[in-house]
């Protein structure tokens, strides 16, 4: 049996089950089938889905409590990193259901049709994420490579009053937006180093206001 180096590291971080690397190996066929099309994710990152989509949205999961029944993902376009929590809940039998907001139609019929292939607890949302209306019982958003943190908390700020927290992946650009929002706003927030990228980080938005 030829033992593949990416899924082999991805395995000495994220400690799960056969079945659950049998998901993300379906997953991936997935992308890299649809992306001929759809431009789900770079050319350029196809040969590191397990590191650089997969394993940086494990991380999130340390950030998710057991109690937690929604989940939201801003703008998930490929699916990352909603399908890879929803797929992580399964296994940890976490009863939450992930919601994928997602604008493009096209990505979305994947989505759906990823979630579906899957047998996740997940639910597309084909939706502009700035008209979203739908209001759920205490979310935790979730939001990666999506607008800079100024414009995530004012959405977050018009669209919702009774979330339970924030989670945002921030890249190399991260400690100056953080810099830039704290000017607007009162951010009470944890911050950790992602495991992926030394210049990257997530913070975990517990409450904030403006000034």
């Amino acid at each position: 049996m030829v033992v593949r180096k990416d899924i082999d590291t991805f395995c000495r971080f994220a400690r799960v089950s056969r079945e659950t690397i049998t998901t993300f190996e379906n997953y991936e066929k997935m992308l890299l089938k649809s992306n001929k099309k759809l431009n789900l994710i770079g050319k350029s990152t196809e040969s590191q889905i397990w590191m650089r989509h997969f394993l940086d949205s494990y991380q999130a999961i340390d950030f998710i409590e057991e109690n937690t029944e929604n989940l939201i993902d801003i703008g998930s376009g490929a699916g990352f990193p909603g399908i890879v929590l929803a797929a992580l809940a399964k296994e940890k039998k976490i009863p939450l259901k992930t919601y994928l907001i997602e604008k493009s139609p096209k990505k979305s019929k994947f989505l759906k049709g990823t979630i579906l292939g899957l047998n996740l607890n997940a639910e597309v949302i084909n939706e502009n994420v700035f008209e979203y209306k739908t209001k759920l019982k205490n979310p935790v958003f979730i939001v990666r490579a999506f607008k800079p943190l100024k414009v995530v908390l004012e959405l977050m700020h018009k669209i919702s009053d009774n979330w339970k927290k924030i989670i945002i992946f921030m890249g190399k650009t991260g400690e100056n937006e953080l810099l830039q929002a704290s000017k607007i706003w009162n951010i009470e927030y944890k911050k950790r180093v992602s495991i992926t990228n030394s210049d990257s980080s997530i913070l975990e938005i517990n409450s904030y206001k403006k000034k």
